[in-house]
């Protein structure tokens, strides 16, 4: 991956830890606690598997030679 696409990651990371603490402490709606929480847990995922998210909750298609 590049450089700018782990900084934007890690900008997002930031911005949803303080968004969900916000709303914790009632600064913010609550939705975007919930939005923050979301992806928190999200990243958590992708650093417990060592892969990204779309990959996790991808579904494998059946291969079509094991009929």
């Amino acid at each position: 991956m590049t450089s700018q696409h782990e900084t934007a990651k890690n900008v997002v990371d930031v911005v949803s830890m303080v968004a969900t603490i916000g709303s914790f402490l009632e600064m913010f709606t609550p939705i975007f606690g919930l939005i923050g929480a979301v992806w928190t847990l999200m990243r958590i995922a992708e650093m417990i598997a060592g892969k990204p998210f779309a990959e996790i909750i991808r579904r494998k298609k059946p291969d079509a030679v094991n009929n």
